[in-house]
């Protein structure tokens, strides 16, 4: 399965339309989610996906569309049900307000694609096809962005390609803050610092938004621009570790990198920072993108790699501040990230303690049922 997202130019009136539509939707949730509740309360049992269907006949949606509301309702039960059989602390799905409500999904019809993109019941809307789609379209998401822009995002189903040949090198990377990424070969690549770059023009935003009062017209507008200087750094990010991937995979068809917990360390500490690097994203886009470059990318396990000697293997304890390493064994003295890369590098290749070379199949096959899950809305 692979996803297609194409920009959307709908008229003033469709606009009104499709924003009606996500009205109504929001609408269905609450109703179906407080009448879930109500039940589970009552009898300690939740209605089933037939019974949840019946519910959202003749509410002004799109058949299809309405059915896949109370279908994503029903997977939020069934996963609530599931975490507390393993005994998770898991709650109820959230209602939702007009802002949390971003998608109308067609599951198997009511659209068609031309020049135009036909949808029921909003007609021929004005789409940016800036490439060309090869599969079976299988569903179709209209997504609405905080920016108010609408986008059309559709699922493919495409038949395996055969795999490309890629004779390129091996190479180490240790993602960081100071640099993004350092690689076994001693290259760096600078961190482009995304939000630090606009954070000037996002506290003013931020700051007049605060000032407007709330449910005004005015309110709406300064939320819009906090919204569009976002967005703006979100495709800034994104399109700099596309870039970044694609140059990787043009050199080399072995990339070995930590397997890192980026959002509980984001938890933990510089959350801020790691967020902004993308080092989550970055590993996804590599992994999604290895199988049509024809390489690999290989998880190993992070522990001690910037503690052990890259040419001994003794650990030598190290602050954060302590950016050179000095192995007093060998005699090594090697930049710290650098050292740390030729670990990574070494523990995917030799096969030794800690290495997982299986785990660019497992994550490359969750990024597919991921981006199969988004596009189902």
């Amino acid at each position: 399965m692979k996803t297609y997202k194409f920009r959307l130019y709908p008229t003033r009136m469709q606009n009104t339309e499709m924003q009606k539509h996500l009205w109504i939707s929001k609408e269905l949730w609450n109703k179906l989610l407080e009448k879930t509740i109500k039940r589970y309360d009552k009898e300690k049992k939740f209605y089933s996906k037939s019974e949840l269907q019946l519910m959202v006949k003749k509410t002004g949606l799109y058949s299809q569309t309405a059915q896949g509301i109370a279908h994503r309702l029903h997977r939020a039960l069934q996963a609530k049900v599931k975490a507390k059989k393993e005994g998770k602390k898991w709650g109820f799905p959230r209602f939702k307000n007009f802002d949390r409500m971003k998608t109308l999904l067609y599951p198997q019809s009511g659209f068609s694609l031309d020049k135009k993109l036909k949808v029921t019941p909003f007609g021929e809307i004005n789409i940016k096809k800036h490439r060309e789609m090869k599969g079976t379209v299988n569903t179709l998401t209209l997504k609405r962005e905080a920016s108010g822009k609408w986008f059309a995002v559709f699922c493919v189903e495409q038949e395996p390609e055969q795999p490309k040949i890629n004779n390129g090198g091996q190479i180490g990377i240790d993602l960081g803050l100071m640099t993004f990424a350092t690689l076994s070969n001693g290259e760096k690549i600078k961190n482009p610092h995304h939000l630090k770059t606009h954070e000037g023009r996002v506290a003013f935003y931020q700051r007049e938004l605060s000032k407007k009062k709330k449910g005004s017209m005015n309110r709406k507008k300064a939320k819009r621009k906090v919204a569009f200087i976002h967005e703006k750094i979100a495709n800034t990010r994104l399109d700099f570790l596309h870039k970044t991937a694609n140059r990787l995979f043009s050199n080399y068809s072995l990339i070995a990198m930590e397997k890192l917990a980026s959002q509980e360390m984001a938890m933990q500490g510089h959350g801020k920072s790691i967020n902004d690097a993308g080092w989550n994203m970055f590993t996804n886009v590599l992994c999604y993108k290895a199988g049509n470059a024809g390489s690999k990318v290989v998880f190993v396990n992070p522990k001690n790699t910037s503690k052990e000697c890259s040419n001994c293997g003794r650990l030598v304890n190290k602050t954060l501040w302590d950016r050179q390493h000095n192995c007093p064994s060998c005699g090594l003295s090697i930049d710290r990230d650098i050292n740390a890369a030729i670990n990574i590098l070494n523990r995917a290749t030799a096969g030794i303690a800690g290495s997982n070379a299986c785990e660019d199949v497992s994550i490359e096959m969750s990024m597919k049922q991921e981006a199969h899950d988004f596009s189902r809305g």
